[in-house]
């Protein structure tokens, strides 16, 4: 009986520990281009940051969102605000003003700066050998962020060179992923 128990309550879990992107670090995302190219989805986020943990929770838990990201992207999380060292096209980024005592706000990585993060969250795309592509700023839900997913992946976004194609883009795209 407690085995049959344990079999079924193993079952419920199962799914969703199943349902959570594959997080890794840029450094990570870099070495395993090399070995396997993908692109890389970037999470910019901030620890007092209140949509960057309504994206988390909302968005990067939406089962389509986490099948999609970890089928096509090598997925990483970077705290735009944080300490972790980043090598990236033969430089070495860091955050040599982060105040550990300090509440709030702090002093952007360096890494965040190059990428001209305007705003948190912010969700940062590179092609298969790492070259920046784009910042998407804000917070979005499953079905705003599908969007760029897809185009990203799909290399759509090398064809909309003006405002009116990606007007045009936007509006003949046909969202696929639920709530």
């Amino acid at each position: 009986m407690k085995n049959l128990l344990f079999l079924i309550g193993f079952l419920f879990v199962l799914p969703i520990q199943a349902q959570e992107i594959k997080w890794m670090s840029m450094n990570e995302a870099l070495e395993a281009q090399k070995k396997a190219p993908k692109k890389i989805f970037m999470d910019v986020y901030t620890n007092w940051c209140g949509p960057c943990k309504l994206l988390d929770k909302k968005t990067f838990h939406n089962k389509d969102v986490v099948e999609y990201v970890n089928t096509n992207y090598y997925a990483v999380k970077f705290n735009g605000e944080g300490t972790e060292e980043i090598h990236y096209n033969d430089f070495t980024y860091t955050n040599p003003n982060y105040n550990p005592d300090r509440k709030g706000r702090n002093s952007q990585h360096f890494f965040a700066n190059a990428l001209k993060i305007s705003g948190y969250p912010s969700i940062v795309f590179f092609d298969e050998k790492g070259n920046l592509i784009a910042p998407v700023v804000g917070y979005k839900t499953p079905q705003q962020l599908e969007i760029y997913l897809k185009m990203i992946h799909n290399n759509d976004y090398k064809k909309l060179t003006s405002a009116e194609a990606w007007q045009q883009y936007e509006q003949s795209f046909v969202s696929t992923f639920s709530n």
